[in-house]
Formats: C-alpha cells, sequence, structure tokens
C-alpha cells in the first residue's frame, strides 16, 4: 500500500492502518520482531516511535479502542483471507488514503471484511471495479476530513482545562470510550438521512443525463482581502474567522435549501436546484456577514446552467463562470451570470427589465417581485470570452 491523501498521521487516527499501531501491539505483546517490522513499514508515526522508547500504554491502548479488532493480517494476509488480489486489494487500500505498511502485521478482521465487501459488490455486478475504488476513494476523503476535525478540535476542546496531575492521553481515553459508540452512531444517521435526500434528487431527475450532468444554479462566496488578513491575525484568530464563516454559510445554504458543495477556507461554493434559491442564499450571505464587525466584506458570484457532479463536487463552464463572476464582483455585492438573471425574470422573481416593468405594471404587481436585476458592462471574462453580468438585489433596496 502506499500513502494517497491521508499520509501517516492520518492513516494512524482514521485507521490504525500504519506500522505504528502494529509495532504498539507488538511491544504491549511483548514480541521480539521490532526489527523486521521496522524493515518492512518505512512509513513510522508517533506511536510507532513511542513503542521503541518503552511505548505510551494509554495512546497505544486508545488505537485498539478505535480500531475494535486485534491485529493479526499482513496486507498480503488481508488480501488472501478477502479472497481477493493483492493488486486490488492495494487500490482499495490506496484509494482510502490509507499509507504504506510494507507487510507489517497491522490489519484486523474489519480490514478483512471491507475488502471482501468491495469485492463481492464487484462480483455481483452492482458495482464495476473502477465505480467501488470511486466508493473507497469518496468515503476515505470524506471520513478523513471528519476524523481530522474531531482530533483537532472535538477533542482538543473537551479535554481543556487539564485535570491537575493528568495528561491530555490519560483524559482523552475515557472520553472516546464514551463517545466512540454515540458518534458512529450519529455518523450512520446523518449518512441514511444525506443518502435519502441525494436519492430523491436524482428519481426527481427528467432523463437518465440528468443524473450525471445537471442544471443547477452555482454560487461561490469570497472572503474579500483574505491575503492580508492571514498576514495581520494571529493564527488562532484566522482559524476562529474561518470557522465563523464556513459555519454561517453552512446554515444559511443547509436553511434556505441549497447544497454546501465545499470548502475552501476562505470562500465557499454551493449549489441549488432553481434561481430563486440560489439568490436568496447569496444576498443572505450579504446580509448577514455585513452586520458581522468581525468579517470581512464578501463577494458572491452566481451562474445557472449544466454541470457534472462527481464524488459530491461540481464541475464545467458554469462553475468556472461563477467563479469568475465572484472576482470581479463588487465588495458585499452579488453578480450573476445572463442565463441566471432570465431564469430569475422566466419564474417571476424579478423582472428584467424594471422600466418595462413599471411601465406595464400596477405598483400590486411590481412589488410581488423578490429581486431586482440591474445590468452592468459587459466585459471579457478570461476563458470565457465576452459576459454580460447582472448586480443582484432585493427589491427596495
Amino acid at each position: 500500500m502506499t500513502a494517497d491523501d491521508g499520509g501517516t498521521s492520518r492513516a494512524v487516527r482514521d485507521t490504525g492502518e500504519d506500522n505504528s499501531g502494529a509495532r504498539g501491539a507488538d511491544a504491549a505483546a511483548g514480541r521480539s520482531d521490532r526489527e523486521a517490522s521496522h524493515k518492512d513499514a518505512p512509513h513510522r508515526g508517533v506511536e510507532g516511535e513511542a513503542a521503541d522508547e518503552g511505548g505510551d500504554p494509554i495512546a497505544l491502548r486508545l488505537e485498539a479502542l478505535i480500531l475494535g479488532a486485534e491485529r493479526r493480517y499482513t496486507p498480503f494476509q488481508a488480501a488472501r483471507a478477502a479472497g481477493v488480489s493483492m493488486d486490488l486489494a492495494s487500490r482499495f487500500w490506496r484509494a482510502m488514503g490509507f499509507a504504506d505498511i510494507g507487510q507489517a502485521k497491522a490489519l484486523t478482521e474489519a480490514d478483512v471484511l471491507a475488502l471482501r465487501r468491495l469485492a463481492g459488490l464487484v462480483e455481483a455486478g452492482l458495482l464495476s471495479e473502477p465505480m467501488a475504488v470511486q466508493v473507497a476513494r469518496s468515503t476515505g476523503q470524506t471520513t478523513a476530513r471528519l476524523a481530522d476535525w474531531q482530533i483537532d478540535s472535538f477533542l482538543e476542546g473537551l479535554t481543556e482545562p487539564q485535570e491537575p496531575g493528568m495528561t491530555r492521553t490519560e483524559i482523552t481515553y475515557p472520553l472516546v470510550e464514551l463517545l466512540l459508540p454515540e458518534l458512529e452512531e450519529f455518523l450512520i444517521y446523518v449518512w441514511r438521512r444525506q443518502l435519502a435526500a441525494a436519492t430523491g434528487r436524482v428519481v426527481q431527475a427528467q432523463d437518465d443525463a440528468e443524473m450525471v450532468d445537471r442544471r443547477l444554479a452555482v454560487g461561490f462566496a469570497d472572503l474579500v482581502g483574505f491575503t492580508r488578513l492571514t498576514r495581520r491575525l494571529e493564527e488562532e484568530e484566522l482559524g476562529e474567522l474561518v470557522e465563523a464563516f464556513e459555519t454561517t454559510a453552512a446554515d444559511l445554504v443547509a436553511a434556505h435549501g441549497g447544497r454546501l458543495i465545499k470548502t475552501l477556507g476562505d470562500e465557499v461554493l454551493y449549489a441549488a436546484d432553481d434561481a430563486g434559491t440560489a439568490a436568496e442564499i447569496g444576498l443572505r450571505l450579504i446580509e448577514t456577514l455585513t452586520h458581522d464587525e468581525t468579517m470581512p466584506e464578501l463577494r458572491v458570484g452566481i451562474a445557472l446552467g449544466t454541470v457534472t457532479t462527481r464524488m459530491g463536487d461540481v464541475f464545467g463552464t458554469t462553475v468556472n463562470l461563477a467563479s469568475r463572476l465572484t472576482s470581479i464582483a463588487p465588495k458585499d455585492a452579488v453578480l450573476v451570470d445572463g442565463a441566471f438573471a432570465e431564469e430569475l425574470a422566466r419564474n417571476g422573481d424579478a423582472p428584467k427589465s424594471e422600466a418595462e416593468a413599471a411601465a406595464s405594471a400596477s405598483p400590486e404587481e411590481v412589488e410581488k417581485y423578490r429581486f431586482a436585476l440591474q445590468p452592468m458592462w459587459q466585459r471579457p471574462v478570461r476563458g470565457l470570452g465576452v459576459v454580460e453580468p447582472w448586480l443582484l438585489t432585493r427589491r427596495g433596496n
């Protein structure tokens, strides 16, 4: 197995599939084959180094608690027990982001069962081999980030302040012991809920093509001057600002019917099935952060069109256009593309022309519109030609 996304430290925290855990287990059992294990595993974690020096028994117990099974297989033995080739097993493990452990005896019955399940889905024809690898990769990437967050933030907060005379690790063990089953159940619950929502969206697609290439409104929200902030703020302050921004954005996107695709520190990407929802989210983000004195200005760009969805992410010209609109948007403003503006007008959420709306409708009819659109100067956008952005505001603003 070779390191993919996670690296050694992530493998230690997420799965224990690192030679450090095997070395720690050997030390705890009093085995004498450390030198051979060291020779097999070039990547070594903190726990493995601790084992060389006598080891931290609590840290080793933490690994055993999280893994929940005895380490007994080398990668070759695990592949053989699962009935799959070593090549396929290595592809699955790499996709999940687990580090290279050579032929250390570091794997458990759970690893064998996971291999057997993935291979079984391929053998049954439910998944192709590339799709099974993609499932492993998407699951590994998502849970790796979740595990990192829980260790770096969640447990750190719970173990502060430390009890007099106790180390952080000594406090962490009983907390993990209590929280592990509850967090596991909660993870399964949230996953099932998200799976149900995603399945519903696919079922409602008008044809098979929409299951992969869909027409969506895509929005970027970007903090202005973030690079300057990184030079001015302390690391802790910067971390708190990013966390507050991501939390606020995630809550607003979810509350108003959108889907948060990803966060990039100073930027969030979201999508919505209709233009009205995307517009509401964009304006809400601006309005909310404008009233927060701790936050810098925000700018939002939204585009409507066909996007390709892969592993929870979105790609294509529409996404690129939304990103470009964000980069040219004024501070605390929302820019949208022509297709988005036309969709708002078609759905009755905004008039295409304020002058025409006022001339052809009664005041009551004009007031029914939720949003207002103002055409901006056409301009060339790198890689996309000339575009005509529209400034999106609320009626009455």
